[in-house]
């Protein structure tokens, strides 16, 4: 897919702003705090309808107005859609084809995005909510069913835990809604973890081959997904959904001392194995980076296995972040597969020798000069 036409109003430093893009690599260049990284943050949101980087829909609106719109054209397989998303303080808009959406979820999967940012290197090293967050957000645009299931768990999640508070401090004592909640929350659980684990398989498959490539052969990795359950490729959702259920069962009054719930896919993680040693642990910061860069490019082939379109590839400001070697893999992986679009500084030789006729943007203050072919 492509997206072949920009327009940013109110968005964040843009006022008013169309911008056509080349099917290519678009570089977007600027000194710092000029709005590159908010270029990129729109596109994000276009196909997410949230940001990478605030909660706040607030933020994403230009101080002296109260809306703010941004809009695309694609251009996929299937032909041409226009999108568009508005963010108010009361909440977002989504349009396909200038219809409304009843819902975000149905909008979400139109536009296909992977970010790489600074600090996706800390995927492999970081906390396991920044896995568990990878996941959401990867799969959630392969999959519909993944969005649904993951959201209606989330809510759940949240009132179920509401209700555990409640019957800790003795505000409830009615164990037989907790146990309506429980199994409602297992039904939903279960399919997320299923989906993520089958997920996780098609992205290790990518993933070692681009590893062992990037380590010359050297090392081979392989993704673990850590979870409360024991599973295995025969493993189906009614299995699994009697497994969790039957945590919660039997662990009810520990969880009730707890006031939270101590089971289920929010407490899973991924570990990351380099040689069968954990790199999170045991791994040098080459090699955390070597998988982090491996995990993040195979995403582009399992989009494209699982959607049948390639999604956009947003690089912000990260080739400033790796060396000469991973820079050259990254700058290679892409070249004549995806649409691209890198911010950074300034161009290095690495990256002038291997992107082939980039379109190139200056970017001043919220505006920028007509893109020119290099």
């Amino acid at each position: 897919m492509i997206l072949s036409e920009l327009h940013l109003h109110n968005f964040r430093n843009y006022e008013d702003l169309t911008v056509h893009f080349a099917p290519g690599v678009n570089v977007l260049i600027g000194h710092n705090a000029q709005g590159k990284t908010n270029m990129l943050e729109a596109i994000y949101a276009l196909s997410l309808t949230r940001s990478h980087r605030t909660h706040n829909n607030r933020e994403l609106i230009n101080w002296q107005h109260k809306s703010a719109t941004i809009s695309g054209i694609v251009q996929k397989t299937s032909g041409r859609v226009p999108l568009e998303l508005e963010f108010t303080s009361k909440g977002k808009r989504a349009k396909v084809n200038h219809l409304e959406q009843a819902r975000l979820s149905t909008y979400v999967g139109q536009l296909n995005a992977i970010l790489f940012a600074p600090e996706d290197l800390s995927l492999v090293k970081g906390a396991p909510a920044l896995r568990r967050h990878f996941m959401d957000m990867e799969f959630s645009q392969m999959s519909s069913k993944y969005l649904y299931n993951a959201g209606q768990y989330r809510t759940l999640l949240r009132q179920r835990n509401k209700y555990l508070k409640q019957l800790k401090y003795g505000q409830q004592h009615d164990k037989v809604l907790l146990g309506v909640l429980s199994d409602q929350l297992a039904a939903y659980g279960a399919e997320v973890i299923i989906a993520r684990y089958q997920f996780l398989q098609h992205l290790e498959k990518w993933a070692s081959q681009l590893h062992e490539k990037i380590s010359l052969n050297a090392e081979q990795l392989r993704l673990d997904y850590i979870t409360q359950l024991k599973l295995n490729e025969e493993t189906t959702v009614e299995q699994a959904y009697q497994d969790l259920l039957g945590l919660y069962q039997s662990h009810v009054n520990w969880e009730i001392e707890k006031g939270t719930t101590m089971y289920g896919p929010q407490r899973d993680d991924i570990h990351f194995m380099v040689n069968g040693k954990n790199v999170q642990s045991f791994g040098s910061q080459g090699q955390q980076r070597t998988t982090a860069l491996s995990v993040k490019l195979a995403e582009i082939d399992l989009m494209k296995e699982q959607t049948g379109e390639y999604p956009l590839l947003l690089l912000d400001d990260v080739l400033s972040e790796l060396d000469t070697i991973r820079q050259t893999h990254l700058l290679t992986a892409f070249q004549d597969k995806v649409q691209t679009f890198l911010t950074t500084t300034s161009l290095n030789d690495v990256a002038r020798q291997l992107i082939h006729q980039p379109k190139i943007f200056e970017i001043e203050h919220g505006t920028l000069s007509k893109g020119e072919t290099q």
